[in-house]
């Protein structure tokens, strides 16, 4: 499959790239998709909501008094959580949220994501992006170039431009991500 490359002054250029059908043409697996998309949300998650039980709040772990003879109700210990400052009965555990996902799922909701982007004519393929300076303004113009500026955009670039991160840090519904470690989240979630 033959895709145009565009230039950054938004011009087609005279050739091709040729992307592979094993990567950009298959059917689209929506299911490991979705998948691939919770677990990498999920993972996000902190887990961190806890509240102390009835051995864990600060108090005596012995009775009260004694169990027979006050007239009053037989009482365990003080810190009960049917009691004013016991312990909370089924409170938040710390936990952890992640999912487990198999390395070929993930793959294969990489090539279904990559696909579906070719052939709703989403991907654009640019020959060489660079700046000079790191200002928003020269940034934005090579979106201008490319009518992107209306759009949510993710540019994936193979090596490290300062320039580049910090000149399109400051425009809304743009990424610029690593191409080694985008997720499978970065490349659904946009236009």
């Amino acid at each position: 499959m033959k895709v145009d490359i565009y230039s950054q002054k938004g011009s087609k250029v005279n050739k091709k790239i040729e992307l592979k059908d094993s990567v950009f043409g298959i059917e689209p697996n929506e299911h490991s998709v979705y998948l691939v998309i919770k677990a990498e949300q999920a993972s996000k998650r902190q887990g961190t909501s806890k509240s102390k039980s009835k051995s864990e709040v600060r108090g005596t772990g012995s009775k009260p008094y004694k169990q027979k003879g006050t007239g009053r109700a037989r009482v365990g210990r003080i810190r009960n959580p049917s009691r004013v400052s016991g312990g909370t009965a089924f409170g938040p555990e710390v936990r952890t949220y992640r999912l487990k996902i198999n390395k070929k799922v993930k793959t294969l909701a990489r090539k279904s994501i990559l696909s579906s982007k070719v052939s709703s004519k989403s991907l654009i393929v640019i020959d060489k992006l660079s700046l000079e300076s790191h200002k928003t303004k020269d940034f934005y113009k090579i979106l201008k170039n490319l009518e992107l500026d209306s759009k949510k955009t993710t540019f994936l670039i193979s090596e490290k431009n300062e320039n580049i991160f910090k000149g399109s840090k400051n425009i809304h519904n743009v990424k610029v991500l690593l191409t080694d470690c985008v997720s499978s989240y970065d490349l659904v979630n946009n236009d």
